[in-house]
């Protein structure tokens, strides 16, 4: 007998964004997919954490009045079944660059998967400075959305989770042209441009590398995130949950002279 792939679905727009939509839909082609997802939208928040939420039924599963690390935790140690892969998204705007990783919730769930040990996948859809904000359509998502269904029935297997925890999808808004946008893998961009400008009281902080996309010039280098959705291709990164570095003499020595 054949073990049904078993998929838990979040993302951080909330459950009726048409991006999880997108997903829900190309996922329940290939395995049994349980969405535990925010109730309303909760971009931008990172890896917080509730110690109580409250969950309700809906169309696609169970909508959680919490932040998306709330509805891994949820998903994975009580609502379950227990899947053998977690996907978040498809987020609206593309989760870009080093600097972006802590800040998404779309990414943050991901982490939280893997600290669970489930092997995870991240996906966003990068919309350009130019038509931002503005309201998607689930059709828009379609070319993601296969390709992180690709990458669900195809990762697993070929070996790509034994040195990756998750991998971080993104994925420039689809073209006229025929045939797949080519997937590239890349690493997170070191690129970091933020300002802050003060007036009447108010600090206004912005991040400039959006604003890079958008020029004719890019200062990322080739096989970075950026530059790949730059290039209108599909950026896979394969990333690693703990924080962790080298062992350092230096701080060894600090240590023992306190």
């Amino acid at each position: 007998m054949t073990h049904s792939l078993e998929i838990l679905l979040t993302n951080d727009d909330g459950i009726d964004s048409p991006g999880i939509r997108a997903l829900y839909d190309a996922l329940s082609d290939i395995g049994n997919v349980t969405t535990v997802a925010p109730a309303d939208d909760q971009s931008a928040v990172g890896r917080a954490m509730s110690s109580e939420v409250e969950v309700e039924e809906h169309e696609l599963g169970h909508a959680v009045h919490g932040t998306p690390s709330d509805c891994i935790v949820a998903g994975l140690a009580e609502i379950g079944p227990y899947p053998d892969i977690v996907v978040s998204g498809c987020n609206e705007g593309a989760n870009l660059a080093a600097h972006t990783l802590g800040r998404s919730g779309t990414v943050s769930a991901a982490v939280e998967a893997a600290f669970f040990g489930v092997p995870a996948i991240a996906t966003s859809l990068h919309v350009p400075n130019d038509e931002w904000p503005r309201e998607t359509a689930v059709e828009e998502y379609a070319e993601v959305a296969e390709a992180t269904r690709y990458l669900v029935e195809n990762a697993p297997g070929s070996g790509v989770f034994e040195h990756a925890d998750y991998l971080n999808l993104n994925a420039p808004l689809p073209t006229e042209t025929e045939g797949h946008t080519p997937m590239v893998v890349t690493r997170p961009s070191h690129v970091y441009d933020m300002e802050a400008e003060r007036a009447n009281g108010v600090v206004r902080l912005r991040d400039r590398t959006w604003d890079q996309m958008e020029s004719d010039s890019l200062p990322d280098p080739e096989g970075t995130d950026r530059r790949a959705v730059y290039e209108g291709k599909i950026s896979v990164s394969p990333l690693t949950a703990p924080h962790t570095t080298e062992h350092h003499e230096a701080l060894d020595d600090l240590a023992e002279r306190f």
